[in-house]
């Protein structure tokens, strides 16, 4: 919002240092029209009112090129844009040309769509060699630990993973600034069915069915794919920026989560918290094994 109009001409402020009109012709460029505005001598109160409020509903160029109607209205502010009653005219000339050519700021081309981040690649290795993503748990404080939701490791990053890293990495970026020794653990998770089907259609354009190779056998089929491009979502979420300590990075089916699973569940069948029993599961004749209702979609309806 603009400030309130003086109630009279100020004679210690615009009147004493006029600028000339950079455009003798100001219904020829928006930009002038914006500096003609702030450049001119006061006009009567009523005239300068009916200048602002024009300036307000006018198009967005008559705000946009100098800030006109703010300038305008508060002279104070306008102080540090007045040429002062000794400088030259030549130099006038230039200060007010430099003041007209602020249009060029808001007429320059946009980004392109496809960006090339060339510098962002070299910064976050040099990070990670100066182990800024490492907490020191040795001097003391409060940790604060983040276990990053792994990914699944068959897929590429989308909106919802670009999300989640950004709200995580501004939480441990704010409390490693605090001083609390500040850990976000990345991850990886397998993705059973989804490796899965990708390492069958693999062996389909190979000609083998998984019927025809052994349990041990396709085992290793699929740690070799995984080993082979199972890391493109770990180095997109680098190239996100995302300041992970990669020197705990987390595999599901890694040993020490392997046996913490298993002594999870075996806790909590102890605790009578699950059981065993018959119900109707979502049962794929294709991947012979239970899916979840999540990957499900009913077709036919019971109710219909």
């Amino acid at each position: 919002h603009c400030p309130p109009l003086p109630t009279a001409p100020c004679a210690a402020t615009l009147p004493r240092y006029p600028l000339p009109n950079p455009n003798p012709n100001p219904s020829s460029s928006p930009a002038s029209l914006g500096f003609f505005a702030v450049a001119t001598p006061p006009a009567p109160l009523a005239g300068r009112r009916a200048q602002a409020l024009m300036a307000l509903a006018g198009p967005s160029h008559l705000l946009s090129s100098s800030s006109a109607c703010l300038r305008r209205l508060n002279p104070l502010l306008f102080f540090a844009h007045r040429r002062p009653a000794w400088t030259p005219r030549r130099a006038a000339h230039r200060f007010c040309a430099a003041v007209a050519s602020e249009r060029d700021v808001f007429t320059s081309p946009e980004v392109a769509k496809s960006f090339d981040f060339i510098s962002e690649e070299r910064i976050y290795k040099w990070w990670e060699s100066q182990g800024f993503f490492k907490p020191n748990f040795d001097r003391g404080g409060d940790p604060f630990v983040i276990p990053m939701p792994p990914a699944n490791v068959t897929g590429s990053l989308h909106m919802g993973h670009a999300m989640f890293v950004t709200l995580e990495d501004i939480m441990i970026r704010y409390f490693r600034m605090k001083g609390r020794p500040a850990l976000w653990i990345p991850g990886t998770d397998h993705a059973g069915i989804a490796t899965q089907l990708v390492v069958e259609k693999m062996l389909a354009a190979e000609g083998i069915k998984r019927a025809d190779l052994t349990r041990e056998e396709f085992t290793k089929r699929v740690w070799e794919w995984k080993e082979k491009y199972g890391s493109t979502i770990t180095n997109q979420i680098k190239r996100l920026g995302a300041s992970c300590d990669w020197t705990r990075e987390c595999f599901t089916l890694d040993d020490q989560l392997s046996h913490a699973v298993v002594e999870a569940f075996i806790r909590l069948h102890e605790k009578g918290l699950i059981y065993q029993g018959s119900y109707l599961v979502n049962w794929s004749p294709n991947l012979q094994t239970a899916v979840s209702d999540l990957v499900c979609e009913e077709t036919t309806s019971f109710f219909n």
